[in-house]
C-alpha cells in the first residue's frame, strides 16, 4: 500500500478534519515520501498514513451514496455509508506513472460503471484520529463532476448505491463512515 511516516506528513503537528487550502505541500511530501509497505506492516501502525483516493460523484446536485455490505473486505466498515469511492493505491499502481493517478483510475473502473463523461479535481484532505481505522489513513478528496447520472455499482454483492439530494443524504448521516460525515458537512457548507 502506498503510505507516507507521518513526520513526514505533518512536519507541523496533525490537524484534525478537513483542510481545503493550502494542499501542495501535503501533495508534494507524498510525492517524494511516499513508499510501499505491506499492507499488514502498515494497517496499525500509527507512525505511517496510507493515502486512500476518496472520491465523491456529484451529478445535477445529487451525490453517489454507497453502503458496504456484508460481503465487503473492510469487516470494520460494514452497513456503513459513505459518499467516497476508492481504496488503497496498490504498488502495481507505480508501474505506469504516477500511483495516485493509477489507482484513482483502477478504483474508479473497479468499483463503478459509468459510460459519462466528468471532470476531477482534488478538493481537500481529510485526517480523522478519531478511531483506529481512520488513524492510519489519509483521504485524498477528489470531487467528480458528471454529466449523466447513469452509475452503477460493479460488485453489488460487496455495495449498493444511489443519487442523493444532499437534504436527502442526511437522513443516512448518522450511519456514514467519519470521513463521510466529514466531507458531507464541508459540502453542505458549500465548500465544494
Amino acid at each position: 500500500m502506498l503510505c507516507i511516516r507521518r513526520q513526514d506528513l505533518f512536519p507541523d503537528g496533525v490537524w484534525h478534519g478537513f483542510v481545503d487550502q493550502g494542499l501542495e505541500p501535503y501533495q508534494q511530501a507524498i510525492r517524494e515520501r511516499s513508499l510501499f509497505r505491506p499492507r499488514d506492516e502498515v494497517e496499525e501502525d500509527e507512525s505511517y498514513q496510507q493515502i486512500i483516493p476518496f472520491l465523491v460523484f456529484r451529478c445535477r446536485g445529487r451525490y453517489f451514496l454507497t453502503r458496504r455490505l456484508r460481503a465487503s473486505t473492510e469487516r470494520r466498515l460494514r452497513q456503513q455509508y459513505s459518499i467516497g469511492l476508492g481504496g488503497h493505491i496498490n504498488a502495481s499502481d507505480a508501474s505506469a506513472g504516477d500511483p495516485v493517478e493509477e489507482g484513482i483510475r483502477r478504483e474508479w473502473d473497479e468499483e463503478v460503471d459509468y459510460r459519462g463523461q466528468f471532470t476531477r479535481r482534488l478538493v481537500g484532505l481529510i485526517n480523522d484520529d478519531s478511531s483506529p481505522v481512520s488513524r492510519v489513513h489519509l483521504a485524498l478528496v477528489y470531487i467528480v463532476e458528471g454529466d449523466s447520472p447513469e452509475i452503477l455499482i460493479r460488485e453489488t454483492h460487496k455495495l449498493s448505491g444511489e443519487l442523493l439530494t444532499p437534504h436527502e443524504l442526511r437522513l443516512h448521516y448518522l450511519a456514514m463512515e467519519s470521513w463521510s460525515q466529514i466531507a458531507y458537512d464541508h459540502l453542505i457548507g458549500g465548500r465544494f
